[in-house]
């Protein structure tokens, strides 16, 4: 990406998340997402939950599009959508903040439910005393 060409706002992330939601295979759970994931570069890359009738295969639609953004070299983050269809903007899930802190410390993560709701939180916020690559991190006693 050029220095003069803008990064996607958190409107056209969240526009491309509920674009690719319809693309989701939750026939279990009946519960779809769709992500959109700012590499730093610019790229975009969209990600669907997919099911799997052994539960423990299904993978999320946020680790999903950091997976595809890894294998396409990225390795830095600026932004996160998530679409759901519920009425309430839906966070990822526990694993998905785990997997996002492997790579960046903290996130803009933009939510948004059907109507027209969204919310937007940092990764910090959603995970405050995550696990992280740093070797100190692991051995600091919890203060909370």
């Amino acid at each position: 990406m050029s220095p003069e060409t803008e990064k996607p706002s958190a409107e056209s992330l969240i526009t491309e998340a509920r674009r690719v939601l319809e693309h989701a295979h939750a026939p279990y759970s009946r519960f779809p997402v769709g992500a959109a994931l700012l590499g730093e570069s610019g790229r975009v890359f969209l990600a669907v939950n997919v099911e799997n009738a052994s539960y423990g295969l299904s993978v999320c639609a946020e680790r999903a599009a950091v997976f595809a953004a890894v294998a396409a070299g990225e390795r830095r983050f600026a932004a996160l959508a998530v679409a759901t269809d519920t009425d309430r903007p839906t966070p990822p899930c526990g694993a998905c903040r785990q997997v996002l802190r492997e790579f960046v410390a903290d996130l803009p993560i933009h939510l948004a439910g059907r109507h027209g709701a969204i919310e937007t939180r940092r990764l910090t916020e959603l995970l405050p005393h995550a696990f992280t690559p740093e070797p100190d991190s692991r051995r600091q006693p919890f203060k909370g």
